[in-house]
């Protein structure tokens, strides 16, 4: 059996969190393979049967899997997960959600996909303690990360977990504690480790074409987004269980602002942007410079476009981190589209002989000109080639060829809690 368990949320990437779940289930090998993510709004478990195809001396095993389409949910009620996992015919065998109403859509929806009604959780830890499962995909709100981590670890199972890997440094230093314990094979999902166009960019930059780096530069402007009202408390909608997507935050009146998607303006649950998308971004940073540990760091920023609004977090911030012989500066900003070299998101390379962008759309160099002399040769924007496979694709690949392996992932929970530390 092939079972699983998915918190779905409306996150900047919906389509990337599709595409792990659909490279989960589309490779298998003995160990059966399963899915946790809950608290947020939609703990979807999904369980398909599979059959060994072939045996070597070595005993490895491939496996066809029969399960690969289901609908799935996000946490917000207009942002439906599509169907995710196509070609074979399978059993979603169960679903499991802090709100029964989307339990209950979703489990329609499942039922008309496949023929049958899945069969419906309302606490995950029994999802936890069924025994024909090996490995856990959490994709909660950051605050429900680590226990449901480090209990997966206590069970035997491997883990995929979503980032930012945890919402506090000793979380951090827990989950890394569980995982090398019980010698657990632990993803995090800063997928873009695995994404091509991603490491093509950080080997041109450890080409040394660039010439002497001294200044790096990460940001994300989300433009679409602006202010965040106040809504007054009220009473949890019917059919969720509040105090248990809470968890093992501060106990508070429900508001529909601290809830679902929001939940990441928001202290007691998440970090803001720099959590969000800082870890995906300075991650880079660092990798790409193959350094992790600045000297010091300074941050500034706070709620100057909205200062009134119902979020905790900044919506402007600033970081500068000093290694010495190089700087990383760090931006971000609510409510303003315009980023650097005209784009939203990205990582900059700074060297004497030209600048090296890259984002999840490709990645170019602009070389320096000095007295009418370019310093380097232009490299015009090489766009992410959508036939390579996403990095996500690749990133679970990575993931379950781990599993066989036993080797440390790509996004290795050192490498997470690392980053979440630093942001």
């Amino acid at each position: 059996r092939f079972a699983g368990l998915f918190a779905g949320r409306k996150v900047e990437l919906l389509d990337q969190l599709l595409d792990l779940l659909e490279e989960l289930l589309r490779r298998g090998d003995d160990q059966r393979i399963r899915t946790l993510v809950d608290a947020d709004r939609h703990l979807l478990g999904f369980c398909g049967r599979v059959t060994p195809r072939t045996a070597s001396a070595s005993a490895e095993h491939s496996y066809e899997l029969f399960r690969r389409r289901l609908t799935a949910a996000p946490c917000a009620a207009d942002h439906p997960v599509l169907e995710l996992f196509l070609d074979d015919p399978g059993d979603l065998a169960g679903l499991c959600d802090v709100d029964r109403n989307v339990l209950e859509k979703r489990a329609a929806e499942t039922e008309e996909l496949q023929g049958k009604k899945p069969k419906l959780y309302d606490d995950y830890r029994e999802i936890i303690d069924r025994k024909d499962v090996d490995v856990i995909i959490i994709g909660t709100p950051d605050h429900w990360h680590c226990m449901p981590m480090v209990e997966a670890c206590q069970a035997g199972k491997d883990v995929y977990v979503e980032k930012p890997i945890a919402n506090s440094i000793e979380e951090c230093n827990i989950m890394v504690e569980a995982a090398r314990k019980y010698e657990r094979v632990v993803q995090v999902g800063q997928w873009q480790r695995s994404d091509p166009h991603w490491q093509d960019a950080v080997d041109f930059v450890r080409s040394g074409k660039l010439g002497k780096i001294r200044t790096v530069k990460a940001w994300i402007y989300v433009g679409w987004k602006g202010e965040l009202p106040v809504m007054a408390d009220e009473a949890a909608p019917e059919g969720v269980d509040y105090d248990f997507w809470l968890g093992p935050a501060t106990k508070r009146p429900f508001n529909i602002y601290r809830f679902h998607w929001h939940f990441r303006w928001f202290w007691d649950y998440a970090g803001g942007l720099m959590t969000d998308w800082g870890v995906h971004l300075l991650d880079y940073a660092l990798y790409g410079m193959n350094q992790y540990v600045p000297n010091s760091v300074m941050s500034s920023g706070g709620k100057f476009a909205y200062p009134s609004d119902a979020r905790e977090t900044p919506d402007t911030q600033y970081a500068v981190y000093d290694f010495n012989d190089f700087g990383l500066l760090w931006e971000s900003s609510i409510g303003i589209a315009g980023g650097n070299y005209g784009r939203g998101h990205g990582v900059a390379f700074l060297g004497n002989n030209g600048t090296l962008v890259v984002n999840r759309a490709g990645w170019e160099v602009i070389p320096e000109v000095i007295g009418g002399e370019k310093m380097m040769e232009e490299v015009p924007l090489i766009k992410r080639n959508p036939e390579a496979g996403s990095g996500l694709d690749h990133h679970v690949h990575n993931f379950l060829d781990c599993m066989k392996t036993r080797e440390k992932p790509k996004a290795d929970v050192e490498i997470g809690a690392h980053i979440a530390r630093f942001a």
